[in-house]
């Protein structure tokens, strides 16, 4: 999945020297995180988060603080090394840049013009786009042999049973001769496809089997 599949193109944005009150009437306008701020040309040239924003109001607790502040231009504020994404990137790709510096938005420039975002929320809905947790349907979670073939293998049998795959995921096992198979499969009694693959020496880790009440 790319960039430009998720990313946001209606892009709300500022000028450097707009106020720090437009910036937070346009927070709270539409209920956004983060605001690019933009040049003449549309080249990204700092970004600013509502984080920042609280940062620079002076605050309710304090009778002796002045309003001031809120008429400092933006970029008196704004964060100046912006990090940035191309609309061709990998969505997973990106998902790694925005756990490593901890940050919330990631504008995508093209020829170095804003044409869109990407937020954390977008992230995650695409993530749920990916593993099918939205659609109706049987979680399984498989441990494999970490060799080549072992996915198709697998995969064979749920084919045998007609059964559609909404989803597969492949994680790694504390033990590096393993790894996990999670599949997202479209019915909601997989226990013949279990057993099946119980059959065939796969050790299926969920759902659990039953313990024997004897």
């Amino acid at each position: 999945m790319l960039v430009e599949e998720i990313m946001i193109q209606d892009v709300i944005t500022l000028a450097p020297t707009d106020t720090i009150a437009e910036a937070l009437h346009l927070l709270d306008t539409y209920k956004i995180r983060h605001i690019p701020i933009v040049n003449h040309a549309h080249h990204i040239v700092g970004i600013i988060s509502d984080r920042d924003i609280r940062d620079a109001s002076p605050s309710i607790l304090n009778p002796s603080s002045k309003s001031t502040e809120l008429s400092e231009p933006i970029h008196r504020i704004m964060q100046k090394n912006v990090i940035t994404a191309h609309p061709l990137d990998f969505v997973e790709d990106i998902a790694n840049v925005f756990y490593e510096n901890q940050i919330g938005c990631i504008p995508v420039t093209q020829e170095n013009r804003l044409i869109g975002v990407v937020t954390e929320r977008d992230l995650l809905r695409s993530f749920i786009q990916l593993t099918g947790s939205h659609k109706p349907g049987s979680h399984i979670e498989v441990k494999v042999k970490n060799q080549a073939g072992v996915l198709s293998d697998v995969t064979a049998i749920f084919g045998q049973h007609r059964t559609n795959i909404l989803s597969v995921l492949v994680y790694p096992h504390k033990d590096d001769r393993y790894k996990v198979l999670v599949f997202r499969v479209q019915t909601f009694n997989p226990l013949s496809i279990i057993n099946d693959l119980r059959d065939h020496g796969y050790e299926v880790i969920w759902p659990k089997p039953l313990e024997s009440t004897l």
